[in-house]
């Protein structure tokens, strides 16, 4: 009950802060009232034109997320066990990692043109490199003694993999999904705004074309929300598995 008072409080801090700063810039081409951010909002959901780049920005969300970790903890698993080949593809990542996303659109653009591709392209390599990294952390932070011990005693082998390994990735694996899901929206956000395709992202770019910062403010306020309400659903699901598996959410 605490939490969830602190949590209330704190956006409420946060939605003042947000009137304090329209009053003393008294710029509403730059800083809109709340209000009129929300009367956006509103006027979107009564023409029924904010449901599809809500839609469309979600799944997309969605599916950069899903590539990004189905493809990086294996690697990062093996590339964690391996240290030849994790400096051997160390160059390969700090590439991927360093690249900003504009630098990305000339190959988005010649490749596939406007539409959901590259979007979904730039997301899953900007997220690609944290999930590698995240789960070569944890490889490489196993109990060695635990394991040693298993030896001994000759624990089975499907065991291991399942208490010990597995175990001790189920931390980092979490921490994959806690900063790469924040993470996902921003950048699929700035991607659709500059590749263009159906999203919110592409909602705020017309808006600033428009010189509508009230809409702009308000859209990106609909993209924090579903943020956050994405991450929540994607812990509860994941709580869920770990529950059905057996196995804790952290050691």
């Amino acid at each position: 009950m605490k939490k969830a008072l602190l949590f209330v409080l704190g956006i409420l801090g946060l939605l003042l802060a947000w009137q304090s700063a329209a009053v003393l810039t008294a710029k509403p081409w730059i800083v809109p009232f709340p209000a009129k951010a929300f009367e956006a909002i509103l006027n979107a959901v009564s023409r029924g034109n904010i449901f599809i780049p809500i839609w469309q920005t979600l799944w997309k969300v969605a599916a950069a997320l899903m590539i990004s970790t189905l493809l990086g903890i294996p690697a990062g698993y093996i590339l964690g066990r391996n240290r030849e080949l994790y400096y051997f593809f160390r160059p390969w990542i700090m590439v991927a990692q360093a690249v900003p996303v504009i630098s990305w659109l000339a190959i988005v653009f010649f490749s596939w043109g406007v539409g959901w591709k590259g979007p979904v392209f730039i997301s899953s390599l900007a997220l690609l490199p944290i999930s590698v990294l995240t789960t070569v952390a944890g490889v490489r932070d196993r109990d060695v003694q635990l394991l040693e011990m298993a030896a001994v005693y000759q624990v089975p082998k499907r065991k291991i993999i399942r208490s010990i390994w597995i175990g001790s990735l189920i931390p980092y694996i979490l921490a994959v999904l806690d900063v790469s899901i924040g993470q996902a929206w921003k950048v699929m956000l700035v991607t659709e705004y500059l590749c263009g395709g159906k999203g919110l992202g592409e909602e705020i770019m017309i808006s600033r074309m428009n010189i509508d910062t009230a809409r702009a403010w308000g859209f990106t306020f609909v993209a924090v929300v579903l943020g956050i309400g994405f991450e929540f659903v994607i812990k509860g699901l994941t709580r869920r598995v770990l529950e059905h598996a057996g196995l804790p959410e952290s050691v």
